[in-house]
């Protein structure tokens, strides 16, 4: 039986890369170690990390005015290291609140700054994006924070705010690499790495350069872009199996069109989803905004939730996992990130018109 994980993230890695991870893990490129014994300063391993930047510069197209970092935290540690970095002798900032995640930014930049939030969904049960000219924001603002796809309410942009020259800051976890994006637009872009990029314990930065060196009094040293940027994010032991998967991963990519070729598939896979909760005379539905429905999470409840337990409990049985919906909203949610094929789509699709019968 084929084993398709739907989970939010931790999520599925591409087989392809799981199968070289395995063929290399003892003995990696004739070297007689495993990527995890290594000496991160060994030329071997620097060689492995050098080349995980290039390919990411590569498929983002990040120019070298931006610095990339692997940090770790996860993006959780970016909520307090961004106010701390992009503050910079300004007190205030803005945030847009679409969500969970977005909340968590919020509270915790509210430790370090005043905090304007321009928009929120909560109105309506984070189920939309707010349209942006009813984005009330502070002339004086260091920078705007947004999160484009929520994994839990499942509700991403498919447009990029325009600042006017506002630094912008996304905590793009749950989407990046899977769309194009013109890093150009944005002052910061961070993620975690365990949905689209590879295991926990990950978190890339990258950050425009003018942007660093001037911190608020007190951020530790860890916190301190600088510190990372200055020594190639080797001031400490970096994640180093975790970057080694995520260049396999940027490989991965790199092998199969980038990601151009990358969003036709994740179009494809969320139609096929959507199409079929739509399709289904309200024994499924989806409580997200049509317009701002994720390519990446979709939640979903059926009619009569005393069904779930059994809808699970069969999913699991067909190999279809990780189903069950946030424990904060209920339901159902499929995670479809990169590395989920199509084929376990359609599975999943095939599996919801047999259980709706």
């Amino acid at each position: 039986m084929t084993i398709y994980n739907f989970s939010a993230g931790p999520a599925v890695l591409p087989k392809e890369v799981l199968q070289q991870a395995q063929v290399e893990m003892t003995d990696w490129h004739g070297s007689g170690m495993s990527v995890m014994e290594m000496s991160h300063r060994g030329k071997e391993y620097m060689g492995i990390q050098a080349q995980a930047e290039t390919d990411l510069r590569e498929l983002m197209g990040i120019s070298a005015n931006y610095k990339v970092l692997f940090v770790q935290g996860g993006a959780s540690q970016q909520f307090a290291a961004i106010p701390m970095n992009l503050l910079r002798g300004k007190t205030t900032a803005d945030y847009l609140n679409t969500g969970e995640w977005s909340k968590k930014a919020i509270g915790e930049a509210k430790k370090f700054a005043t905090i304007n939030v321009v928009a929120t969904g909560a109105d309506k049960n984070f189920s939309y994006i707010p349209a942006f000219d009813s984005w009330k924001r502070d002339a004086n603002a260091a920078y705007l924070h947004y999160t484009p796809n929520e994994t839990i309410g499942g509700v991403e942009f498919n447009w990029v705010p325009d600042t006017g020259g506002v630094p912008l800051v996304a905590d793009m976890s749950s989407c990046i690499l899977s769309r194009p994006v013109d890093v150009s637009k944005f002052g910061l872009i961070y993620a975690g790495a365990q949905k689209n990029i590879g295991p926990a314990g990950l978190t890339i930065v990258i950050v425009r350069e003018d942007l660093i060196g001037e911190v608020l009094p007190g951020t530790p040293t860890m916190m301190d872009y600088k510190t990372h940027a200055e020594n190639d994010s080797m001031y400490n032991t970096p994640p180093t199996y975790g970057i080694y998967i995520a260049g396999l991963v940027f490989q991965w990519l790199k092998k199969n069109g980038g990601i151009a070729a990358m969003e036709k598939v994740n179009i494809a896979k969320a139609k096929m989803l959507y199409d079929a909760i739509d399709a289904s005379n309200g024994f499924y539905s989806c409580p997200t905004a049509q317009s701002d429905r994720s390519r990446m999470n979709v939640p979903f409840t059926l009619k009569d939730a005393n069904m779930d337990g059994d809808f699970v409990k069969q999913a699991d049985a067909r190999g279809l996992l990780q189903l069950k919906g946030h424990r904060s909203v209920g339901g159902m949610r499929a995670s479809i990130y990169n590395a989920m094929p199509l084929a376990g789509v359609q599975a999943l699709v095939d599996f919801m018109k047999e259980f709706a019968k």
